[in-house]
């Protein structure tokens, strides 16, 4: 099962951290939560990573019709982009919404995950 929409992008880490945050924001979306992988590995494991950060992404009047189609799909929200650079490129990926549709039978859950996967795929596209 694919799970994840992901594009290499021509800009350094931090530059592709602020554009898809500002793009995501064209979309409806704000970014609830920042995980910054690299310093969170390094303080709890004091290993060495690259840089990356997961961004908690949600759009609240979607969010809002999928809770309200099936409340269990709170365990899936919300959805997370990363960015990551590896040895110099970086990389930006997001969860695939339309992952929810195959693990769920409810057909409007499907629906607003096909609009939500529209959107992440507009931002994917913008960078």
């Amino acid at each position: 099962m694919k799970y994840g929409i992901s594009k290499p992008v021509p800009y350094p880490y931090e530059k592709a951290v602020e554009r898809v945050t500002e793009e995501l924001k064209k979309e409806g979306f704000g970014v609830l939560t920042t995980i910054d992988v690299k310093a969170t590995l390094k303080q709890k494991l004091n290993v060495d990573f690259d840089k990356y950060v997961i961004l908690g992404a949600c759009n609240p009047p979607f969010a809002y019709q999928a809770l309200q189609a099936e409340e269990e799909v709170g365990l899936l929200l919300p959805c997370n982009v990363t960015v990551h650079e590896k040895q110099g490129k970086t990389t930006v990926a997001a969860f695939a919404p339309m992952t929810i549709a195959q693990l769920s039978d409810n057909k409007e859950l499907g629906r607003i995950a096909e609009d939500v996967e529209n959107k992440i795929r507009k931002v994917l596209e913008a960078l």
